[in-house]
């Protein structure tokens, strides 16, 4: 298991450490060393951990394991790998005119309401255009750095095609102390994140919880899979409002944890994925075929996983005062709901 940095969750995406620890366990003997780091680091892809090999920036017992290629040796029993990260790259990403809904801004935060569309930090294949990139411009040099120059105030994100509430940091000060909340996942303080969840074929029981730990799926690097030696991940959800004509059902998802795709993830695996979600649901692709006219219209609109943060909740990093904020849908999404509650009403 992988010694977290500060906030290692991938959606809890703040400060990155410049060290990572991964203990070894006797069954890792014959594991290649980077398939092995990429399964227990899943904020680092296989690529990146290959990269950092051959710079000499991994090593164990002292010594450093330049050959990604190479196995786990069984006869030098457990212990641990060491990931050192170098600092990130001076130049960092520009200010851009782009128009974001502020819900609330103060002096050493800034919540906003982000649309479905928006990436959160620039990436490969996304250099500009980002939520940092309008944060850059609409916060100025009081952004806070803690988080790397590709990602300055970054202290969690959701997916590009995911919409709703979001916290970003404008003082170091600020990043450290929301940091420090995500990454404890809320156990010892009133961090709240709550998303409602579209999804075809809800779970016959009212409510639950998915405890199912998560990484790089072996088979597809770009994307999440529950496997036994991946990260913690936890998911409550209840169901609010089922459509029974169309298979269908409104699910809220409160997270302990904040893996990324983890709702994705683990709603699929209770087989009922998100409605709109082509990555963790295709099979379920035919049922929009069986929507209303007015349903099928309003999903074809949508064009996108059927996910929004519609609830957070924080301590203020300097007040301490405990911090609530709620997103109704936005409209493509509303218009998909009311027209799945006219269905409902036609069965009656």
């Amino acid at each position: 298991m992988s010694v977290p940095f500060e906030d290692a969750d991938l959606e809890d995406d703040a400060a990155p450490s410049a060290r990572l620890v991964v203990a070894l366990r006797r069954e890792d003997s014959g594991e290649r060393i980077d398939r092995l780091l990429a399964a227990r680091l899943p904020e680092l892809s296989r690529a990146r951990i290959q990269a950092l090999m051959r710079s000499g920036r991994v090593s164990a017992a002292g010594r450093t394991l330049e050959d990604p290629s190479a196995k786990i040796n069984a006869g030098e029993g457990p212990g641990e790998i060491v990931v050192e990260l170098p600092p990130p790259e001076p130049a960092g990403p520009i200010g851009q005119d782009i128009p974001l809904v502020v819900v609330h801004e103060d002096r050493d935060l800034i919540v906003i309401d982000k649309p479905a569309g928006l990436v959160v930090h620039p990436a490969a294949g996304h250099a500009d255009g980002t939520l940092v990139n309008a944060l850059i411009a609409h916060c100025g040099a009081s952004l806070s750095g803690v988080g790397g120059v590709a990602r300055p105030g970054i202290v969690h994100r959701l997916d590009k095609d995911t919409s709703g509430l979001m916290v970003a940091a404008k003082t170091d000060a600020a990043h450290r102390a929301l940091s420090a909340q995500f990454a404890d996942h809320g156990r010892t303080g009133p961090l709240v994140r709550r998303y409602l969840a579209l999804v075809w074929s809800p779970p016959d029981r009212p409510r639950g919880v998915i405890d199912a730990p998560l990484g790089r799926s072996a088979r597809n690097r770009e994307k999440i899979a529950i496997r036994s030696d991946g990260r913690e991940a936890i998911t409550h959800w209840e169901t609010l409002e089922r459509y029974p004509a169309a298979d269908a059902g409104l699910i809220a998802c409160r997270l302990e944890t904040g893996r990324t795709h983890q709702i994705r993830v683990h709603l699929a695996s209770l087989g009922s994925p998100l409605v709109g979600d082509d990555v963790y649901g295709p099979g379920h692709r035919t049922k929009a075929s069986r929507l209303s006219e007015e349903a099928g219209a309003a999903l074809k609109a949508l064009g996108r996983q059927a996910l929004h943060a519609a609830t957070l909740g924080f301590a203020h990093p300097r007040t301490g005062k405990a911090m609530l904020f709620e997103s109704a849908p936005p409209p493509e999404l509303e218009r998909l709901l009311a027209a799945l509650r006219d269905s409902r009403r036609d069965m009656a």
